[in-house]
C-alpha cells in the first residue's frame, strides 16, 4: 500500500518523537513542526497527505494555522490533538476546517486508526463496492462516495471522507432514520458525548453544502439520528 505522508506539527518534543518512531514503524512517512509558524511553512513544501496539529502551541497555535491554510487549501485532512475538553473549542476546530480531533492522551493506534480513516483506508483489504453503487442523485446535486465529490451543475466539492460516509449513509436509507450510534459507532469508533457533538458539527456542514437546493432536508430525529428528506 502507498506510504501515507503526515505533518506533525506539535510542540512537546517527547510526544511528538514517540508519535514520529511508532508511525515510521506502520510504514508512514512522518515530518514534525514544533509550532505553528514552521507547520505552515512546511505544509506548502511536504503538502502532505494529512496534517495532524496540537491546538496549543508557541508562536501560532494550531487553529489560527489550519485557519490560513484553509484560506487555500480545502481539502487536506487535518486532525488536532487536544487536551481541551470544552465543547465550544471543539466546535471552533470544526468549524475552522477541522475533519477529526484526538484527546490527549491517547493510544498511538488509535491515532494511526484515525489517520487512515481520514484517508479512507481505515479497511485494509476490503473490497470496493461497484462503482454504479458510489453514484447518487440528490435533487439537483450529484455525489460520488468513491470520489468523495458533490457536484451541482457544473460545481464539483471535495467532502471528507467522514462526511462522505455520513451522507452516503443517509442517501442509502433517503427518507429513513439513520441512527447516530451506528455512525458514530462506524466512523468514530465510539458513541461518546464529544463524538456526538462532532458527528452534529458534521451534520450542519452537509446542510450547508446541500443549501442550494431548497428541496433537500437533513432532519434530526432527536435521541435516534438523522434522516435526509427530498421534498418533491
Amino acid at each position: 500500500m502507498e506510504r501515507i505522508t503526515v505533518l506533525l506539527v506539535e510542540d512537546e518534543l517527547t510526544l511528538a518523537m514517540i508519535i514520529k518512531d511508532t508511525l515510521e514503524g506502520q510504514e508512514f512517512i512522518i515530518h514534525t513542526a514544533n509550532d505553528g509558524e514552521e507547520g505552515l511553512r512546511m505544509f506548502y513544501n511536504i503538502r502532505p497527505d494529512v496534517l495532524v496539529a496540537d491546538v496549543m502551541m508557541p508562536r501560532m497555535d494550531g487553529f489560527e494555522m489550519v485557519r490560513r491554510i484553509r484560506q487555500t487549501d480545502k481539502s487536506t485532512p487535518v486532525l488536532f490533538l487536544t487536551a481541551r475538553s470544552g465543547i465550544n473549542d471543539v466546535v471552533a476546530g470544526f468549524e475552522l476546517g477541522a475533519n477529526d480531533y484526538l484527546k490527549k492522551p491517547f493510544g498511538m493506534q488509535e491515532l494511526i486508526i484515525r489517520i487512515k480513516a481520514l484517508l479512507g483506508r481505515a479497511f485494509n483489504g476490503a473490497e470496493k463496492k461497484d462503482h454504479l453503487d458510489s453514484r447518487f442523485e440528490i435533487g439537483n446535486y450529484r455525489f460520488n462516495s468513491l470520489s468523495q465529490v458533490l457536484s451541482y451543475g457544473d460545481v464539483e466539492q471535495i467532502l471528507s471522507h467522514r462526511e462522505s460516509e455520513i451522507l452516503k449513509r443517509l442517501c442509502e436509507n433517503r427518507s429513513q432514520v439513520v441512527n447516530s450510534q451506528n455512525i458514530l459507532l462506524e466512523l468514530w469508533g465510539d458513541d461518546s458525548f464529544f463524538n456526538s457533538r462532532s458527528l452534529h458539527v458534521f451534520i450542519t456542514k452537509l446542510r450547508h453544502k446541500l443549501s442550494k437546493d431548497k428541496q433537500i432536508r437533513i432532519v434530526n430525529v432527536r435521541g435516534i439520528g438523522y434522516k435526509l428528506i427530498l421534498n418533491e
